[in-house]
């Protein structure tokens, strides 16, 4: 059973932990996920997109991401899913942590902090071994074609991270 750890409003490990996706946060409660934007030596950014089996944003495009896992810190959860999502090793990457933001959902149990983290690091096509059960392919992109995505509205959460691609 995956378990997540809890937070108070200040980021801080309550002590306490919820099972992974069990809605049961309270208001000033969060769990933690993180975002790994990879960009290649090219500046063209790693995006995926989601298999359309997902039950949240099937088909939408994303950099890789998700939940950190109780007692996991930040950067250690983005190397992993990183890799498990990617095939690729962040771990000794230019780059590292950018920023922080949070959702607040009331009354919904699901609250979160968000940290995202850039890389920068030698790699093309051949080396990226997406993740079959998550991706439904991948790209190297440019901005411009991400802002486009975005455009029509197929980027998972562009707004909140577009200036991790500044």
């Amino acid at each position: 059973m995956e378990l997540w750890d809890i937070y108070d409003k200040n980021k801080n490990r309550t002590g306490r932990t919820m099972k992974r996706n069990d809605w049961c946060l309270k208001d000033d409660e969060y769990h933690l996920t993180v975002l790994g934007v990879v960009r290649n030596l090219e500046g063209k950014y790693l995006i995926t997109k989601r298999v359309m089996t997902k039950a949240w944003a099937p088909g939408w495009w994303e950099v890789s991401g998700g939940a950190a896992m109780a007692g996991e810190e930040s950067e250690d959860a983005v190397q992993r899913e990183v890799l498990e999502e990617t095939g690729l090793d962040v771990s000794k990457a230019e780059g590292g942590y950018m920023f922080t933001y949070h959702r607040e959902n009331p009354g919904k149990g699901d609250n979160y902090f968000v940290d995202v983290y850039r890389f920068t690091m030698d790699f093309n096509e051949s080396d990226v071994k997406p993740q079959e059960e998550e991706t439904d392919g991948f790209c190297l992109a440019t901005l411009l074609e991400i802002q486009e995505l975005a455009a029509k509205g197929i980027f998972l959460h562009y707004d909140s991270i577009k200036k991790v691609f500044e």
